[in-house]
């Protein structure tokens, strides 16, 4: 049978996009890709990338108060949201511009419309067009939720963060996740007055305990009204004089009935799998929408593999590259390629930030004897500072083969440490390897080949 491409990609986000590139360039494949959005997807248009630029910006407003402490003479400064927002979007559409660049090089032939499927080689396009392709790979991501709750249109999702019109002066987040967490420092670092409800006893749950608690913390300590074991059970318009205006009513389970300038839910994400015929066709879908695949990122239907978010594994940016670029060696080279999942480093960008790789002291503890090594200080730069700021370095460490289990740092540049430091786990590297490793002085980082002494074991 013959085919209109060797491969369709649905889906213009960091992993379609490497998937379909790599393909076509390397591979000598005629490749198309259909993104009914902006070329980038969640990460660059959405997430990761102007998230960061918003934790850069959001970390100036403590820098003038620190250096007077360091003997400069520097005033404190107001914050200009549209004056940011100009160039965040000066940014974001030059980044687009380079994916889009980086596909037509490549000669991957692009449509700016939304693709269904009709069958297990035939994708159909809003345009009317309808091609068909020896392989299909879905790439569409993911979208956050609203909950089910009455007037929750009311509220806002982190998609929306990037393109508000002015900051409020008062916040509601409600969520105790990464991106909770992460929007409620950069909110307050801007300015803004942050509330925030977790349902949970503690927020960022599944990661490391005693991390996630300096992490809480820190968040209180920066002025984030942090009420845990809290929710929301009904939301409204406020009234004023009478009238409904845009501020919104908040009543929580904590018997508390407050207004805020807008309210923000961070309540979760789910696959972009809706109306795209998948179920149609044979493609499996597990029960919050995603696409189940194999090890290889194959679906039920052979020709259809599936990778990045929309299939519910690890939604990292890096895994879905990765899964991509696994594919192109599977299908495309003929060399079986796997995706790893295991031991992956990955950061939260809270302030501080927190760095981990492998598993937490508590999931540890469950799978074999551990030592815990871990240390909490105040970092020279803000103990100067006289700021009460404290980080933690922590390694779990197995009993039986000396083998580093975890590592969990929670300090300014977390990110950048727990790359180099998952190198380490991800090769499998003992105690004694850190041990034997001389520390870089005088910094925050040599603490994690300066822990001699287990302070548990369990």
């Amino acid at each position: 049978m013959s085919f209109d491409f060797d491969l369709f990609v649905i889906g213009g986000g960091s992993g379609g996009v490497r998937a379909a590139r790599v393909a076509a360039s390397e591979t000598g494949a005629k490749v198309a890709l259909a993104e009914d959005d902006r070329y980038g997807g969640t990460c660059v248009i959405r997430g990761c990338v102007p998230k960061k630029l918003m934790v850069f910006a959001s970390g100036y407003g403590e820098m003038a108060a620190e250096a007077r402490a360091y003997g400069w003479d520097i005033g404190d400064g107001a914050f200009d949201w549209l004056a940011f927002r100009g160039k965040l979007n000066a940014e974001l559409d030059r980044l687009e511009g380079v994916y889009r660049k980086l596909l037509a090089n490549a000669g991957v032939t692009t449509f700016d419309a939304r693709a269904t499927l009709r069958d297990a080689h035939t994708v159909s396009l809003s345009t009317g067009e309808v091609f068909t392709a020896k392989h299909i790979l879905v790439a569409t991501g993911g979208h956050p939720v609203r909950p089910d709750l009455p007037n929750a249109d009311l509220g806002i999702v982190s998609d929306d963060i990037f393109h508000l019109a002015e900051l409020p002066k008062s916040l509601l987040i409600i969520g105790g996740g990464y991106i909770a967490c992460e929007f409620a420092c950069i909110m307050r670092g801007l300015g803004v007055d942050v509330t925030q409800y977790y349902r949970g006893a503690q927020v960022l749950r599944g990661f490391d305990e005693e991390a996630r608690g300096l992490v809480a913390e820190s968040m209180r300590e920066k002025g984030v009204d942090l009420h845990t074991g809290t929710d929301i059970i009904e939301m409204g318009p406020a009234e004023t004089d009478g009238k409904a205006g845009e501020r919104v009513r908040v009543k929580a389970t904590n018997g508390s009935e407050r207004v805020f300038d807008a309210v923000l839910f961070a309540t979760g994400r789910v696959a972009n799998t809706g109306n795209m015929g998948l179920e149609d066709i044979g493609v499996k879908l597990g029960r919050k929408g995603q696409i189940m695949v194999d090890e290889y990122s194959q679906t039920a239907v052979p020709s259809i593999y599936a990778i990045g978010d929309v299939t519910d594994r690890v939604n990292l940016t890096p895994v879905a590259i990765r899964e991509g670029m696994a594919f192109v060696e599977t299908v495309f080279k003929g060399n079986a390629t796997p995706v790893d999942h295991e031991l992956i480093a990955s950061a939260i960008f809270t302030q501080p930030e927190f760095g981990t790789v492998g598993l937490s002291e508590e999931d540890a503890a469950e799978q074999e004897p551990i030592e815990v090594y871990c240390t909490s200080f105040r970092p020279m730069q803000t103990a100067f500072a006289d700021k009460p700021d404290r980080v933690m370095m922590k390694l779990v460490v197995s009993k039986t083969n000396r083998r580093v289990l975890g590592c969990h740092i929670v300090a300014p540049n977390a990110g950048e440490m727990i790359q180099l430091a998952g190198i380490a786990v991800k090769m499998g590297a003992t105690k004694e390897d850190f041990d034997r490793t001389v520390a870089v002085h005088p910094t925050m980082s040599e603490e994690i080949v300066t822990l001699k002494t287990p302070i548990r074991s369990a």
